[in-house]
C-alpha cells in the first residue's frame, strides 16, 4: 500500500494491507520509541502494542493522513505514557523512600529495605515463567492487567491468577516482615 495523504478518503487495512504497512514502518516505529527511551525491550513492546491496535481497530479507525505519519504519531503517544507512568512510579519510590529515611534508625530500616527487597527479587525468581513474567509486567512495568493479557496472548483472567498466585507465594514466604 503507498503511503500517501489521501484525499480525505480513509485507509481500509486488510491483511495484505497490514503486512505491507509493518514491513514498511515497523523499524522507523520502533526508532522512534527507542531513541526517546533508550530501552529495547520496552521499545518492542511500544512497537508490538502500536500495531496490534491498528489490526484490531482497522474497521473503525479512518486514518486521512499518511500511515506513516499516523504510526509515527501513535509511537510518540506510546513514548509519553511510557516515561509518564515511569517518572510517576519513580517520583513514589523517591517520595516515600525519603519519608522512610527520615525515621530515627535510617541505616536499620535501609537494611531491613534491601533485605526485603532481595528475598522478595529471589521469591519472584521461584515462580513458574508465566506467573513471574506476568507479576514483573505487573509490578515492575506497571502495566494494566489488559495490556499484559494482550502482550502475552492471555487471558485477564489468566493475568488476575497468576497475580494473585505471585501474591500468595510472597505473602506465605514473608511473614516475618508482615505485622
Amino acid at each position: 500500500m503507498p503511503d500517501y495523504i489521501l484525499n480525505s478518503s480513509p485507509i481500509k487495512i486488510d491483511e495484505n494491507s497490514f503486512k505491507q504497512i509493518y514491513e514498511l514502518h515497523w523499524e522507523k516505529v520502533f526508532a522512534v520509541c527507542y531513541n526517546n527511551i533508550r530501552e529495547t525491550e520496552p521499545a518492542k513492546g511500544m512497537v508490538q502494542d502500536i500495531f496490534k491496535s491498528l489490526w484490531e481497530r482497522k474497521d473503525e479507525l479512518e486514518i486521512t493522513t499518511s500511515v506513516e505519519r499516523y504510526l509515527l504519531r501513535a509511537a510518540k503517544f506510546k513514548v509519553f505514557e511510557y516515561l509518564r507512568n515511569t517518572r510517576s512510579r519513580k517520583e513514589h519510590n523517591e517520595v516515600a523512600f525519603a519519608n522512610y529515611c527520615n525515621s530515627a534508625n535510617c541505616t536499620e530500616n535501609e537494611v531491613m529495605f534491601n533485605s526485603l527487597k532481595t528475598k522478595v527479587d529471589n521469591l519472584v525468581d521461584t515462580l513458574p515463567c508465566q506467573c513471574r513474567k506476568v507479576f514483573k509486567m505487573s509490578r515492575e512495568q506497571g502495566l494494566t492487567n489488559k495490556e499484559i493479557s494482550s502482550n502475552l496472548l492471555i487471558s485477564e483472567r489468566a493475568v488476575e491468577y497468576h497475580i494473585t498466585r505471585a501474591l500468595t507465594t510472597l505473602r506465605s514466604n514473608l511473614t516475618e516482615y508482615i505485622q
